[in-house]
Parts: structure tokens; C-alpha cells; sequence
């Protein structure tokens, strides 16, 4: 990939500007120090290797050249926003889960921001905020998809089972038709990040719902039946006899009880 054929396959999208890396440390981190530049809402840095990609928890997210896609935007939430900052990765896993549909994927997203195929991660989204004191600047959303193969990392480095596009398709896929379809779904559902018809959508798509699944927290772990999302985005656990848990997006993992870490 090069940056003008990356400009010239999105010109049809609302994007304010394309940075282009063959190689950097993390997307996000590029992208954070833009957007505490004052880079406007739409700003994108695409690499086609990460040294030092993460995802939620601290977690290393593994970018090999040629083999995945790895870009960060930069979003500017509205005041009504700010409020909902929670829903912000989720918008990227809707983005990601619409594209693959259109692969002929039929994709999940794991609570709260994790792309699945085959019960398998495809795809993992981080968002991250930056500040000016107590004023938001922005929100940097992260993106990585496994394309082709080399893009899985070995299996004792992975928390969960994971897989690639093309794995699942069984045929080659073109990255910029895979980044041009995540994106044009991105733009289309950013001003409805706060609606109710988002929650429906992530909703339709949410994995293990009304399975048994095994929750761990900071303070410890906790399990019951994935009954839902409200409408600000938190897990609903159901723990038997009408009584429920709500938990907030954070330091929290999911897991069906059938997968062991």
C-alpha cells in the first residue's frame, strides 16, 4: 500500500487527512499526539506494521506487514457525547461487523468492543481519550483486523481463540476494500453513536447472549447469564432468581464458561 492509492480508494469518505506509515510504534499513540495538536475530527493513520500495538488491559496487539489492517481515527464527541464516551468502541466493532457482512461474514461482537467469527476474534477495537486537563480533545479510535494468516499470533500468545478474514472466506481479500467498507460503516453510524437504534444494532450482533458466561473484574470473578446491553452500553448478567448485574466497560474480561484462558 502506498498513501495516494489509500487516498484515491477513500476519496468518496469524510476524511480531513490520511498519514500513511509503513512501519511505526502504535497507530493510537500517532494519532493521540495528533489530535492533542488539534487535528479536526476524521483524521486517520493507517501502518502496515505495529512494533508496539496494544489493545484493552495493556494487552500487545500483533501487526505484521502485509497481513492486517491497523489504523486509528481521530473523533471529536459533542458535549451530549462526553457522557456516552463508553459507546465510542463499540461504534468501531459495529463498523468492523456491518464490512464483514458485506464479505458474506456473519460476525459477533464479544462484549464490549471484540469483532468474532466462528466464535473466533477477528477484530479488536481500542478507544483512548485525549486531554487537556479535564477537557477532551478527542477520542482516538484504534482498529485492528486479522486479514490473512500470518496475521494470528502463536496460540500460547493468545487469550482467546482467534482467526483471520481470509481463513474464514477461504479466498484472498483485498485490505483497502476491507478498510474503505469499515470506514464508510464508521462515518455512517457516528452521529448515531448515543441512539437507540445503535444499541438495537449491537444488540442484534452481540455474542453469548443468554449463555453461560464467566466475568472477571478487578474485584473478582463473577458468573451468570449474558442477558443483555442497556442503553448505555453495560453488560446485563443475569444470576438467577430476578436478580441482575450491571457492569461497566473497564478493566473487565468475558469468556463463555466452555473457554478456558
Amino acid at each position: 500500500m502506498d498513501v495516494e492509492t489509500i487516498r484515491a480508494r477513500l476519496s468518496s469518505l469524510p476524511i480531513n487527512e490520511i498519514q500513511y506509515l509503513p512501519e511505526t510504534y502504535s497507530t493510537n499513540d500517532d494519532a493521540l499526539a495528533w489530535a492533542q495538536a488539534g487535528a479536526p475530527e476524521g483524521v486517520i493513520v493507517i501502518a502496515d506494521k505495529q512494533l508496539k500495538g496494544r489493545g484493552r488491559l495493556g494487552r500487545t496487539w500483533v501487526t505484521q506487514p502485509g497481513v492486517s489492517l491497523a489504523f486509528s481515527i481521530i473523533l471529536r464527541p459533542t458535549i451530549d457525547e462526553t457522557e456516552k464516551l463508553s459507546l465510542f468502541s463499540p461504534l468501531g466493532a459495529l463498523a468492523v461487523a456491518l464490512a464483514l457482512e458485506e464479505f458474506g461474514l456473519s460476525p459477533e461482537i464479544k462484549w464490549p468492543n471484540d469483532v468474532l467469527v466462528s466464535r473466533k476474534k477477528v477484530s479488536g477495537i481500542l478507544a483512548e481519550t485525549a486531554w487537556l486537563g479535564r477537557h477532551i480533545q478527542g477520542v482516538v479510535l484504534g482498529i485492528g483486523i486479522n486479514v490473512a494468516s500470518g496475521s494470528i499470533p502463536e496460540a500460547n500468545r493468545l487469550l482467546f481463540p482467534a482467526t483471520c478474514v481470509e481463513e474464514e472466506l477461504g479466498k484472498p481479500v483485498d485490505r483497502l476494500s476491507l478498510l474503505e467498507a469499515v470506514l464508510r460503516h464508521l462515518f455512517a453510524w457516528r452521529n448515531q453513536v448515543c441512539s437507540g437504534i445503535f444499541i438495537e444494532q449491537w444488540r442484534k450482533r452481540l455474542a453469548f447472549k443468554g449463555e453461560k458466561v464467566l466475568v472477571r473484574t478487578p474485584e473478582g470473578e463473577l458468573s451468570g447469564v449474558l442477558y443483555d446491553i442497556d442503553q448505555n452500553g453495560a453488560l446485563v448478567l443475569s444470576l438467577g432468581g430476578n436478580q441482575f448485574q450491571t457492569i461497566l466497560a473497564g478493566d473487565v474480561q468475558l469468556r463463555p464458561c466452555s473457554v478456558e484462558d
